[in-house]
């Protein structure tokens, strides 16, 4: 029986790991460990016994992450570099979520895991660090680079859209970014379905299934949640921001889905199940 370490238990991907464990016959554990205190995190994988890491915790702020460098990397990047050590000095699995942040966004079809990475904001600069760290120590494990995860945890696109629908007459929402909304409990749901068969560590691509504009998404969500307000376009200029977003970063998952055997939800359709919970 897989004994699994799940870090940042208390984010968006962590809590859905966390209600979805039941589900599974492993052993789990969910402490409130800061990854940046490798002493720490060696010490509670030893006296534990851990053979699985699924690193969710991540500074994942990307304004915050323009001026706040130093602790962007330290999370992102440094403490990855620690988690990789560790697993392999310990021979213990380590899963590490990643961003479609470490893409520009100019290409003109979904990324493949073999596509150059060339991140424009510090967060995703980051990312990759930790990304590039980890595939330099090569433990057992795997890299799941994913994109605009939402949950009924946390705070997140989803929620945003919903709480101001339901207080304003009009949300502006830019039209001219596309990528895939990512259910995290989908996310949650794959990662413990690969564990047994995770082997040399590669880097998959994983999102729900499509590709739509933040506009687009928005209009789906005040469709569902049966909220009368108007959604309208803009451009991303018109949103001005400190970090640069991409404007085009959806996933191919063909790679995940080939290895694994895996079926993976239409976002519409998880949308609905997530906005069915509520």
């Amino acid at each position: 029986m897989f004994r699994i370490l799940v870090t940042g238990s208390n984010g968006q991907l962590g809590s859905e790991i966390r209600e979805t464990s039941t589900e599974y016959k492993y052993d789990f554990f969910f402490p409130e460990l800061d990854i940046t205190k490798s002493d720490e995190v060696e010490k509670f994988i030893s006296e534990n016994r851990i053979g699985v890491i699924v690193n969710c915790g991540a500074y994942t702020n990307v304004d915050g992450a323009e001026e706040n460098r130093e602790d962007a990397f330290s999370v992102n990047g440094k403490a990855v570099w620690e988690l990789a050590r560790i697993s392999k000095e310990k021979d213990v699995k380590l899963i590490h979520v990643s961003t479609d942040y470490i893409f520009d966004g100019k290409g003109f079809k979904p990324y493949s895991e073999t596509d150059s990475p060339n991140p424009i904001g510090v967060y995703g600069k980051s990312k990759l660090f930790g990304e590039n760290k980890m595939l330099e120590i090569a433990p057992k494990g795997a890299i799941i680079r994913t994109s605009w995860v939402y949950s009924s945890f946390g705070k997140n696109f989803v929620k945003t859209i919903l709480k101001y629908g339901a207080e304003r007459d009009e949300l502006k929402v830019v039209f001219d970014q596309i990528g895939t909304p990512t259910y995290a409990r989908d996310l949650a749901k794959t990662i413990l379905d690969i564990v047994p068969e995770v082997g040399e560590t590669e880097i998959f691509h994983y999102s729900n299934e499509g590709a739509i504009s933040w506009f687009d998404f928005a209009k789906e969500i005040v469709k569902m949640g049966k909220i009368d307000t108007k959604i309208s376009p803009i451009e991303s200029f018109e949103f001005p921001t400190k970090a640069e977003r991409p404007f085009y970063s959806v996933l191919n998952k063909r790679k995940i889905k080939e290895k694994f055997g895996i079926s993976i939800p239409y976002w519409k359709d998880s949308l609905k199940e997530m906005l069915n919970k509520r």
